[in-house]
């Protein structure tokens, strides 16, 4: 296979975690990789919720650190989110979607707990109904 001149920097030369394009089996590899990660990551979590492993009052921050880091490998190895000058879409996109739902969960937090502020005492509902 002819390579053009500057190919063998071209594999190098690339923002971190963006994979090169002429290894199509580095895409298998890294699926792998990442799969291998989420079972490890998932099968940690399940350890330290059922286990007396760790301190019980730090298994809500371990769990967190934990949802993280799989959060992490999936962006990284399966939704490919990268570095890349040519990800920007990407990322803009995934930010997007963060924002959209933290928007949605914390106003229907903020209209659910106003709901429960004004709804009418129990007592004065049974009143009614007689």
């Amino acid at each position: 296979m002819h390579r053009h001149p500057g190919a063998a920097t071209d594999l190098a030369d690339h923002a971190p975690g963006d994979e090169p394009r002429e290894d199509s089996g580095h895409w298998v590899r890294n699926a792998n990789l990442g799969l291998g990660l989420s079972i490890l990551l998932t099968a940690a979590a399940f350890l330290l919720a059922g286990r007396p492993i760790i301190y019980a009052p730090a298994i809500p921050a371990a769990l967190l650190v934990l949802a993280i880091a799989q959060m992490g490998v999936h962006l990284v190895f399966f939704l490919h989110i990268t570095t890349g000058p040519d990800n920007t879409n990407n990322v803009l996109a995934l930010a997007f979607g963060v924002l959209v739902v933290f928007l949605i969960v914390l106003g229907s937090i903020w209209i659910m707990g106003h709901l429960a502020l004004n709804m009418m005492p129990m007592e004065r509902m049974e009143q009614m109904q007689h």
